[in-house]
């Protein structure tokens, strides 16, 4: 019988051990959400979170699944790791030293890239446990409680030392689910975050519909878009638009080699969820420092960026839509793929090798990645039209749906490989078999 259903996983002892990999390094993360750093007041700074929602803080306690809120030890979760790799990637293109490592030493190369972004991973978790214990030394609830009980350069010291250890605990987590687990660790960490709070949003929802605050044919309404938006996002997320590509014969001792044809796929969302991310940071730090100013000019611009208001959307979108182009361009290269098809013999069909296949390939990508920055921008723009519109007590949409469908497709594909690669190799083995007793 085919082995390609998930009812088949427990005739793979290999896959089921990857599966318990994963999901055991994911509980472990999960415990460490719950272990605060010593020296704060728990339900003041809940208090203090509840008034933060749509500021950087906000952001941030999204992706660290709730740990910074609780201020755990792993509060940082894997933010500083996302900054470490992405700012070596625009080094990347900048630094010379770093594109040959990246290009000419192959995997030698990437290793010390991937050292480099855990010493960057460091570095920036020292500073930002340093501004966040400052910080919290200058909080309060909205009752006026303080935050930190004993303020001081101890309680600093403290909590630089415990988040730069969790920090390096969730990194070296994620590593481990990547090499012995099932899909990238990194990735799963996040979603992992992000769906502990879907539990949360739909007694809220339930809670509103029992008070009669939320409508059921509001309800209903919404979760038929929910239904719309969760397919048109995996309709989205597989797009993309295949370049015919040629690959001229030639000899090869006494025989013909190449003639082939194939493709070369170019996706719709080539930038991923990076462009949303980047714009919510900007756009969400006038906000954040609104909040620790008292000066009154400082705090009517957080007003006007505020994510209810009509110029944070306009901007927002604007920048989703720069982003895109922008790291699309860093993580792809037309003229390193048009070189290389030329190398090998191949060519786009009545396009000439060389140049004008970089323009032609620059040109389809430029008009695809116009369609990827026009999807993103209206999946991130629906949470402020469901929050203003119909009172939704969730994100429904934005950066975190597009992560966690983003992951949970990937995280399928990987398991759908696993199953046909040990068909193809069970197949193999049989044909081997049969072949002997012959």
């Amino acid at each position: 019988m085919a082995m390609t259903g998930v009812e088949n996983l427990a005739r793979l002892p290999e896959l089921k051990r990857k599966l318990l990999w994963t999901f055991g390094l994911l509980a472990v993360y999960r415990i460490g959400i719950h272990v605060p750093v010593p020296g704060v007041d728990a339900s003041a700074l809940q208090d203090f979170f509840a008034s933060m929602k749509n500021t950087l803080f906000g952001l941030f306690d999204m992706f660290s699944g709730g740990g910074l809120s609780n201020l755990s030890i792993l509060a940082l979760g894997i933010m500083p790791y996302i900054s470490a790799s992405i700012i070596m990637q625009l080094l990347t293109v900048a630094v010379p030293e770093l594109k040959r490592l990246q290009k000419e030493e192959g995997a030698a190369g990437r290793k010390k890239i991937t050292q480099y972004t855990r010493y960057g991973t460091v570095l920036i978790t020292l500073f930002q446990g340093f501004g966040i214990a400052v910080g919290l030394e200058s909080m309060a609830s909205p009752g006026g409680a303080p935050v930190v009980l004993e303020p001081g350069w101890t309680f600093r010291l403290i909590t630089v030392l415990t988040m730069t250890a969790g920090t390096i605990f969730v990194m070296w987590l994620g590593e481990q689910i990547t090499e012995k687990g099932l899909g990238n660790g990194i990735s799963l960490i996040i979603f992992s975050g992000i769906v502990a709070g879907f539990p949360r949003a739909i007694i809220n929802t339930f809670q509103l519909i029992r008070t009669g605050e939320l409508n059921v044919l509001v309800l209903l309404l919404i979760l038929a878009m929910m239904v719309a938006v969760l397919g048109f996002i995996v309709f989205m997320e597989r797009a993309q638009r295949r370049i015919p590509i040629q690959y001229a014969k030639r000899m090869v001792g006494r025989r013909m080699m190449g003639g082939q044809s194939t493709h070369l796929p170019l996706r719709v969302n080539t930038a991923g969820v990076i462009p949303p991310i980047f714009a919510s940071s900007v756009l969400m730090f006038p906000a954040t420092i609104g909040q620790f100013s008292t000066w009154e000019p400082l705090q009517q611009m957080a007003a006007y960026f505020a994510p209810n208001t009509v110029l944070y959307n306009v901007l927002f979108v604007a920048m989703i839509v720069f982003f895109c182009f922008f790291y699309t361009a860093i993580i792809f290269d037309p003229k390193d793929i048009a070189e290389n098809l030329k190398n090998q013999g191949g060519f786009v069909p009545g396009i000439r090798p060389g140049s004008k296949t970089q323009e032609y390939i620059d040109r389809v990508l430029t008009r695809i990645t116009l369609w990827g920055a026009i999807y993103i921008s209206a999946i991130c723009v629906l949470p402020m039209l469901l929050i203003q519109q119909f009172s939704v007590p969730f994100y429904f949409g934005g950066t975190s749906l597009l992560i966690v469908v983003g992951v949970a497709m990937d995280f399928m594909g990987q398991i759908e490989s696993y199953l046909i690669s040990r068909q193809y190799e069970g197949l193999m083995q049989k044909g081997r078999v049969r072949g002997r007793r012959q």
